[in-house]
């Protein structure tokens, strides 16, 4: 169901502070002070979509999110070579509790949250017939905000200390008002985990197979899939994954690989192959995956990250892939972010079969498909013969990690999988301090119960 993308002013005003760091403004930013009137379906719906508006700002899903992940892990791959302090730092992995980006993806996304939990705290007044949808596009949009503000602001899930470690503080409910149970701690690793898995259960069981650009049940599964396969759950993860690739509209596949590589990126709509992406237009300040990883050519900054050869020497002679990454400002770039006003690719069908693939070695399972032949689908994509056997799990991994490379994987598979980060200063084991963010200056400062559960480091 297609809906209108007009947002009354009266909403934007009520919904769309920023961050401001005024002394006398601290407030904890998981617990938003709102005031709107839920009290009707168009009133519901308007706050929904408030949050897809929200959900695309800069600092999160507008690409400051995915960019970070890479500056993480750089792996000597990638080089921060701009002039803004933020992501020096987290390139640098010295960062400080201020960090402005930390700070934007912590505070832009619990203002995602607030919204969220606003529309399912009025879920009553929905119109019966839209109600599933309505429910189930909240709930993903909250499970997203959550999984990677866990990913980051956390230590990666390990079944023996998931129970223990520090995750994020879950809010489930709207808050309207600052008061003493305002001040959250934060909820275990495993907590937020158990969480977003029953959200997106839900919410792939209520949403439609096709919803326009919106979240839809595609997506939800594909979400679980990722997160599952984040925990090691490698059976849930390959099932969901398979659900993905197998679901069909009218006898029809949802979603299909693009027949080239390069036909996938730099698009203002939607491929048949992304499954959920960040809506860019010219209403928008632009994407931030352009800004930063492109040149002034195609609306770039200038160059701020550069692509290493340690990167490009991954790939295979005649790999497509290759093709991709072109030279400019002195340096080479990543061809995938070269329309600042293009879809900001979010999941993609490509990554359900790696996940499918990877999964089904691990478990010397063949459900949907043999290893090898997923893993081929997305060999020969590039342009690749076709192998005839798979050495070792690393063949999937090293074909996941070309075939997704600089879209935001980087540390948390390198957490997952355990790698050491090689990086300027020295090499780093996956679980060091420096890979997980600091919780925000100004979230301690408001917030007396976060200011004893810093990360260590910080």
């Amino acid at each position: 169901m297609k809906r209108k993308t007009i947002i009354l002013s009266a909403v934007l005003y009520l919904f769309f502070f920023t961050g401001c760091d005024k002394l006398l403004d601290l407030e904890p930013y998981q617990s938003i002070s709102e005031s709107v009137a839920l009290d009707s379906d168009v009133n519901v719906k308007s706050v929904l979509q408030g949050a897809y508006t929200q959900f695309d700002d800069a600092g999160i899903y507008g690409g400051c999110l995915l960019r970070n992940s890479e500056l993480l892990a750089n792996n000597s791959e990638c080089f921060w070579a701009g002039t803004y302090t933020g992501p020096r730092q987290i390139f640098n992995h010295a960062m400080n509790s201020a960090n402005d980006d930390a700070t934007s993806h912590w505070t832009e996304s619990y203002e995602v949250i607030n919204i969220c939990n606003n529309v399912l705290s009025a879920l009553s007044v929905v119109n019966e017939e839209d109600r599933d949808w309505v429910e189930g596009e909240a709930l993903f949009l909250r499970s997203l905000m959550y999984f990677d503000l866990v990913r980051f602001f956390a230590q990666q899930y390990e079944p023996s200390t998931a129970a223990t470690e520090y995750g994020v503080p879950l809010v489930l409910t709207p808050t309207r008002g600052i008061n003493s149970e305002s001040f959250v701690g934060r909820n275990t690793v495993a907590e937020v985990y158990s969480r977003i898995i029953t959200d997106l259960t839900s919410a792939a069981a209520k949403l439609p197979v096709k919803n326009d650009v919106y979240a839809t049940s595609g997506a939800a599964s594909a979400l679980l899939a990722r997160v599952y396969l984040q925990k090691y759950d490698y059976a849930n993860a390959r099932d969901a994954a398979n659900t993905v690739i197998n679901l069909k509209s009218g006898g029809t596949p949802v979603y299909e690989l693009k027949g080239s590589y390069v036909d996938v990126f730099n698009k203002d709509v939607n491929t048949s192959e992304d499954i959920f992406a960040t809506q860019i237009t010219k209403q928008d300040v632009g994407s931030s995956m352009t800004e930063f990883f492109s040149t002034p050519d195609y609306g770039g900054r200038g160059g701020d990250i550069e692509i290493e050869q340690a990167h490009l020497n991954l790939y295979s002679p005649g790999d497509e892939r290759l093709d991709l990454f072109f030279s400019g400002y002195g340096a080479m770039r990543s061809g995938k972010w070269n329309n600042v006003y293009g879809v900001v690719n979010l999941i993609r069908l490509a990554e359900m079969y790696l996940i499918r693939a990877e999964c089904n070695y691990r478990l010397s399972t063949s459900v949907g498909a043999t290893p090898l032949a997923d893993y081929n689908t997305i060999h020969t994509r590039a342009g690749l013969t076709a192998a005839f056997s798979l050495s070792s799990i690393e063949d999937i991994l090293l074909e996941r990690r070309l075939e997704l490379s600089f879209e935001g994987f980087m540390v948390h598979d390198a957490r997952r999988l355990h790698k050491s980060i090689l990086t300027s200063s020295g090499t780093l084991n996956s679980n060091d301090p420096r890979l997980v963010f600091p919780i925000p200056l100004r979230e301690t400062e408001a917030n007396p119960t976060l200011k004893g559960q810093q990360n260590p480091g910080y």
